[in-house]
C-alpha cells in the first residue's frame, strides 16, 4: 500500500483521483463524507473487507482505526497496489501509525507547484549546480520584483491557478487561521484562537531575526 501525504490544499485528492480514474482503476471513496465516515468508524475491519479491488481512501487521517484493518487485509493478501491513502503530513504522527505501517507502506510527500512545474518546464537547476565544471549554459538573473513575486505567490494550486491568484494574500491568510484553530482545539489551549495568527507572525519574525 501507498500513503500519499502533504499539506493541506496541496492536491492530494486531485491527483488521486486522477489516479483513480485513470492509468491504475480503483474505487476511490473519501472520508470527508459523513456516511462513509460514520461507517468506518462503527466496524473498520467491516468497512475496508467490502474492498475486493484497488481502492483509494482520501483523509484516512479523519479514522486511524481504518489502519488496524487494512494491515490485517494487507497481512492476508499480500498483493501489491490495493490500498492508496492519502493524509494531511500530520497522520504520521498519528497513535500506533508508525508501528502499524512499518513494512508495509511506502510513503510518498506531495509538495506544493515547484516553479518549473508553474511555467511549464523541466527544470535543471539542481543538476547543473552539482555538475562537474562550469554550468554549459548562462543563468539569467531574474529582476528582484519578479523574484519576490515568486516567492510570496508559492507553488499551491489553489493560488497559482484558481481565483485565489487575484487575492493569494487574502488566501494564505484565510489558510493560517483555519489551521491553527484547528490546532488551539485539539491542544484545548486557552488562547483565544484570533489571537493566534498574531502570535504565530510574531514568532516566525523573531525567528528571522535570529
Amino acid at each position: 500500500m501507498v500513503l500519499l501525504h502533504g499539506g493541506r490544499q496541496v492536491g492530494k485528492s486531485t491527483l488521486a483521483q486522477a489516479l483513480a480514474s485513470g492509468p491504475h482503476r480503483a474505487e476511490y471513496v473519501t472520508l470527508d463524507d459523513a456516511a462513509v465516515l460514520a461507517a468506518a468508524h462503527v466496524d473498520p475491519t467491516g468497512f475496508i473487507s467490502r474492498f475486493s479491488g484497488p481502492v483509494v481512501l482520501d483523509e484516512i487521517q479523519r479514522a486511524p482505526e481504518l489502519l488496524m484493518a487494512i494491515k490485517a487485509s494487507v497481512d492476508r493478501d499480500r498483493r501489491p497496489g490495493r490500498f492508496l491513502l492519502t493524509g494531511s503530513a500530520n497522520v504520521l504522527f498519528l497513535p500506533r501509525v508508525s508501528d502499524t505501517l512499518a513494512g508495509r507502506m511506502e510513503f510518498h510527500t506531495l509538495w506544493p507547484l515547484s516553479q518549473g512545474e508553474i511555467e511549464g518546464r523541466r527544470e535543471s537547476f539542481v543538476d547543473a549546480a552539482f555538475a562537474e565544471g562550469a554550468p554549459s549554459r548562462s543563468i539569467v538573473a531574474e529582476p528582484w520584483p519578479r523574484l519576490l513575486e515568486r516567492v510570496l505567490r508559492g507553488g499551491y494550486p489553489e493560488v497559482v491557478t484558481g481565483e485565489a491568484a487575484r487575492r493569494h494574500h487574502a488566501w494564505f491568510g484565510s489558510y493560517v487561521t483555519t489551521i491553527l484553530q484547528r490546532e488551539v482545539r485539539k491542544s484545548h489551549t486557552s488562547m483565544r484562537s484570533r489571537r493566534c495568527p498574531g502570535c504565530w507572525c510574531s514568532s516566525a519574525r523573531a525567528r528571522a531575526r535570529s
